[in-house]
């Protein structure tokens, strides 16, 4: 159940910077290393998308495993020893 936790909101952060980003950037117009992007507009909507996603999903990943409680992450560190 902490898998929705962690995609939903990232999926709808991801759709959001997706917007923004296209809004202001020409995906016919980007450079990668230093080459253009030959992709079609929407194969660059589709991996801009799942890039933000994945960096939004490693965000709300990362605000999951923080807000563990103290006596979680010691007693999971004295049941190795």
């Amino acid at each position: 159940m902490k898998q929705i936790l962690v995609l939903w909101p990232s999926f709808l952060v991801a759709g959001i910077a997706e917007m923004v980003f296209f809004t202001v950037v020409d995906p016919q117009q980007l450079f990668l290393f230093g080459k253009p992007v030959d992709f079609s507009p929407i194969a660059t909507y589709s991996i801009g998308f799942f890039g933000f996603w994945l960096v939004c999903a490693a965000s709300s990943l990362l605000t999951v495993f923080f807000q563990r409680p103290g006596e979680d992450i010691n007693r999971a560190g004295r049941a190795g020893n």
